[in-house]
Formats: structure tokens, C-alpha cells, sequence
């Protein structure tokens, strides 16, 4: 019989979540959260409300970009809030490999180490936005607020202008 620990990323963001005192529902979907649009049909929202949470490494250190849904990251801006001299988004295999979490399920909270943050400023143009729960198919609820606090983030502008 192996002793091996197996990772549960969905029971491990709900044991981050409540040690820190937020005790939250985590919804599981049969529908897939992969992108922002499939994310916005599962949890009925606009996509404005769907949290993306991007693994960058940012002096190859990581750093977690939290986005609100149709934004794309600035790199640039990143690298200035932070004062870096390089920037660059985590491949697939670096943040699985990193954190057990896979691409289209990364939950903003629940990793190894603590791991700096930056928020997009315009999540908290609303009340509750939808993060991932460390599947495709398990989100929950939170404010901007909330995250910011249980993150330890910074809120700045960081997307990409079209």
C-alpha cells in the first residue's frame, strides 16, 4: 500500500479559505470554467465577474496577476509595480508543476508559499467575482475586497489597454 499524499487542489482551496476565515460554499459544475466565456455561462455572470488568476514569474520569481474576466495583463505594468527587471507568464507546465493547480482551474489563493499578488483594479468595479477553486470545475464567490485582504495584494492598473 502506498503512503503517498495525494493532492486535492479543490479541498485544499476550501482548507485555505476557512483557516482564513472564510468560510465559503465551493460550487462544483459539470460545466467546464476553462476560459472566462465558459466560466460566465457556468456561474451566470458577466465575464466582467469572472476572476482570472494568471501565474507569472517576474525576476523568475512567481507572482499571481488577478484579472478581472475580458482583460489581458500588461506585462510592462507588472513589471514596474513590482520593480522587475523581467516578466513573463508561467508556462502550463511550471504552474502545475509548481503549485498542483492546472491551467483553466488556478485558484487565487491556496499555494505552497505565500506568493505576491497583484489585482486588477477593475474588479472592484464590482461587488463579487468568481475565482476558481483549482479545477475546471469548482469556482466560488468573494469580493474584491475579501481577496485583496486574503491574498495580500496590491490593487493597481495592470491591463493591457486595446
Amino acid at each position: 500500500m502506498s503512503t503517498e499524499l495525494v493532492f486535492d487542489p479543490v479541498a485544499n482551496v476550501t482548507a485555505f479559505l476557512r483557516e482564513n476565515g472564510y468560510d465559503v460554499n465551493i460550487t462544483i459544475s459539470c460545466q467546464t470554467i476553462f476560459t472566462v466565456d465558459d466560466a460566465a455561462l457556468a456561474v451566470g455572470a458577466p465575464a466582467e465577474h469572472i476572476l482570472k488568476t494568471l501565474l507569472l514569474l517576474v525576476d523568475e520569481k512567481p507572482v499571481l496577476a488577478l484579472m478581472s474576466g475580458p482583460n489581458r495583463v500588461d506585462l510592462k505594468k507588472v513589471k514596474q509595480v513590482f520593480g522587475a527587471k523581467k516578466t513573463k507568464m508561467a508556462s502550463p507546465d511550471f504552474v502545475y508543476g509548481y503549485s498542483g493547480y492546472k491551467i483553466g482551474g488556478v485558484p487565487p489563493v491556496g499555494y505552497p508559499e505565500k506568493i505576491p499578488a497583484v489585482l486588477d483594479e477593475d474588479l472592484f468595479r464590482y461587488e463579487t467575482v468568481w475565482a476558481a477553486a483549482g479545477t475546471d470545475h469548482a469556482f466560488f464567490p468573494i469580493s474584491p475586497e475579501r481577496l485583496q485582504i486574503l491574498t495580500e495584494g496590491r490593487k493597481a492598473d495592470i491591463k493591457k489597454e486595446r
